[in-house]
């Protein structure tokens, strides 16, 4: 194997494996990511939780087992724009505390939706 490819196994594992990770935390703490979301106003809190982690463990999966990989991109990018917005929007926190861990998760998730338009762009370019 080489170096290029073990990067890029590598990539996949870590990339695939943290939305997966995600995914799992949503589904199993529904109930305190729901009351959490309704905190922030998000409709329908409980679905809205549900729904994204279906979508992380799908656009995970894609990504670890490089089966339908732009597609479950797509779906990961869906899922972070509203996550970022909605649930990271520093710029409305009081407390220091807060908007410094806001900031800190808002700006990894933009860093995270550019890696997925750089890779899907890549995946659309090798067809």
């Amino acid at each position: 194997m080489g170096l290029i490819t073990a990067l890029f196994i590598i990539g996949r594992v870590l990339l695939g494996g943290f939305f997966l990770y995600n995914a799992y935390n949503h589904l199993k703490n529904i109930s305190g990511l729901s009351a959490y979301a309704a905190s922030k106003n998000v409709p329908q809190p409980r679905l809205a939780v549900i729904v994204s982690g279906i979508m992380m463990a799908l656009g995970g999966l894609a990504i670890l087992l490089n089966l339908y990989i732009v597609l479950g991109m797509w779906l990961l990018v869906l899922v972070l724009i509203p996550i970022t917005f909605m649930m990271h929007s520093f710029w409305k926190d009081a407390d220091p505390q807060m908007k410094m861990n806001n900031q800190v998760q808002f700006t990894k998730n933009l860093a995270i939706l550019g890696a997925l338009f750089m890779l899907i762009a890549i995946g659309m370019m090798l067809g």
